[in-house]
């Protein structure tokens, strides 16, 4: 025990790192377990209804495709739109069905196998141009040439495959998973990296710290992967709680968001010019408060703006204290005494912030009219 926390406490030690990272990796570990609950309970709950459907219902003995098809359908992907799982699920049956006449007309073999493998990646990579559709397409086809030939003929296996994809697509609807939780998260992570970049981009404008500009300039570089998140969650959420008549009230909220997502975007990219500009600027190491207040309150906005995602009663409060610092930013006003290029800083502001008044819900005219005139 002592010597665990003399681990701790040390950080010269470099084993406090290490004990510490092994915590977040158990952390991480719990979330991505607890996370993954509502998506075992649709696979499990939909893969054995399809084995029954097949076993007792049509009396096939080993129904295994039914359950292979609907795991690979449904999975833990983060895309489960209906049409993603419809795609999953024709892949597979073509591998299915290719394979039952290939092993119909020569059957098994080692160069059947090949010939079998071979066509229907071929066929499958004709039909879509997701790579995933010619896997699992593979995958079933590569089942059903090394599996003995059911009772009751080959094309058994064609119609248990068949059966999987009905009822994963079935699932989708009747069994979903809630996507608020999720594109919350998402989305709350997009505008928690807005609100790290500009506490670092106003740590280097109060120190004139150019290492910090930096990182900073990093961090906004490194955004696109949060923005794809929260488009792909919103995208896929939004076409289940469409379908799905146990989610109809999800669809207000996820349309809000990606209302909201539409503004970030922009806001995302403008984030970026942004921090170039202070790098650049943060070369002659002087500081700048002024600029830095500016951005410090523009932070706590978006910090209210990211708790309006899940409680929509701090929208308008968002939207008025961006609207507050909208109304402010006219270069010659707010540096008088500036150099043309900290002046051009604030110029570079004025989009961001018209981008952050459409993610409240506010017109790009509206917001672009809360601005002054220069």
């Amino acid at each position: 025990m002592g010597g665990s926390s003399a681990e701790e406490a040390d950080p010269r030690s470099g084993r406090w790192t290490a004990a510490v990272r092994r915590r977040i990796a158990l952390g991480d570990a719990w979330h991505r377990l607890v996370g993954s609950v509502p998506a075992v309970l649709q696979v499990s709950i939909t893969a054995i209804g399809a084995y029954a459907f097949s076993h007792y219902v049509l009396g096939h003995a080993v129904p295994l495709l039914a359950i292979t098809v609907t795991i690979s359908s449904l999975g833990f992907v983060r895309d489960a739109r209906p049409i993603r799982v419809l795609e999953t699920a024709v892949g597979m049956s073509v591998g299915i069905a290719l394979a039952e006449v290939l092993l119909l007309g020569f059957g098994q073999g080692t160069w059947q196998l090949a010939v079998a493998l071979v066509l229907t990646l071929l066929v499958a990579r004709f039909l879509s141009p997701a790579a995933s559709f010619a896997i699992a397409a593979a995958v079933q086809s590569v089942l059903v040439m090394l599996l003995p030939v059911p009772d009751g003929g080959p094309f058994v296996r064609t119609l248990d495959g068949l059966i999987g994809g009905v009822f994963a697509l079935i699932a989708t609807a009747l069994i979903p998973r809630d996507p608020r939780r999720g594109a919350r998260r998402d989305g709350q992570r997009l505008i928690d990296e807005h609100v790290r970049t500009l506490a670092s981009l106003v740590t280097a404008l109060r120190l004139g710290d150019v290492d910090e500009a930096d990182r900073a300039l990093a961090r906004a570089r490194a955004t696109q992967p949060a923005l794809e998140s929260w488009r792909s969650t919103l995208d896929s959420g939004l076409a289940i709680a469409r379908i799905s008549p146990f989610l109809r009230k999800a669809v207000f909220d996820l349309e809000r968001q990606q209302t909201m997502l539409s503004g970030m975007d922009l806001a995302t990219r403008n984030l970026r010019v942004i921090a170039r500009r202070i790098d650049y600027v943060s070369r002659d190491a002087a500081s700048r408060p002024e600029l830095a207040d500016l951005l410090a309150r523009t932070a706590i906005a978006l910090g209210i703006l990211a708790q309006s995602i899940g409680d929509v009663a701090q929208q308008p409060i968002a939207r008025q204290s961006l609207l507050e610092i909208a109304k402010h930013l006219d270069p010659v006003e707010m540096l008088p005494d500036a150099s043309v290029s900290e002046q051009a800083l604030i110029l570079v502001v004025r989009p961001y912030l018209v981008d952050l008044l459409t993610a409240t819900g506010v017109s790009t005219a509206d917001a672009q009219e809360a601005l002054p005139s220069i």
